[in-house]
């Protein structure tokens, strides 16, 4: 149906018969996209820290408090994962990084440049969901 759309796009009629039956001859087969997959497991073993935030987001000045989570992009080549921290007061995002694997690499990158572009101080409180990067041993060392 997608290959049809497109042609008639183009200003070409052919039926879906003759579609099958060119792709056949040329040994092509339609790829059917893709199923979604949650990718984000909580390793049971690990400690859940409390949480702090307790649902108050807002903030009193800048850089006191920040979110972070990531967000599933599908694109024509696969699913692009990206990761962001937002500062609270202002609502902005002041870190964020854009990877193809779902891992923990790619939420430390969005926490660094984070954290080089504010340079926080002391006493700033970071949340975030109990996904497996976020509690990794990785992440929390950063």
């Amino acid at each position: 149906l997608r290959i049809k759309a497109d042609l008639h796009e183009q200003g070409e009629r052919v039926s879906r018969q003759r579609i099958g039956r060119l792709m056949r001859q040329a040994a092509l087969v339609a790829r059917g996209k893709r199923k979604f997959r949650t990718t984000t497991k909580v390793k049971s073993s690990r400690p859940v820290a409390e949480n702090i935030l307790a649902r108050e987001f807002t903030a009193d000045g800048p850089n006191q408090k920040w979110v972070t989570d990531i967000t599933y992009l599908p694109t024509h080549e696969g699913w692009l994962y990206l990761a962001t921290v937002m500062d609270l007061y202002s609502r902005k995002i002041v870190g964020w990084a854009l990877n193809e694997r779902l891992q923990t690499p790619l939420v430390t990158a969005a926490l660094e440049m984070a954290v080089g572009r504010r340079k926080p101080p002391g006493g700033l409180l970071h949340h975030s969901d109990r996904g497996s990067q976020y509690t990794s041993d990785v992440y929390k060392q950063a």
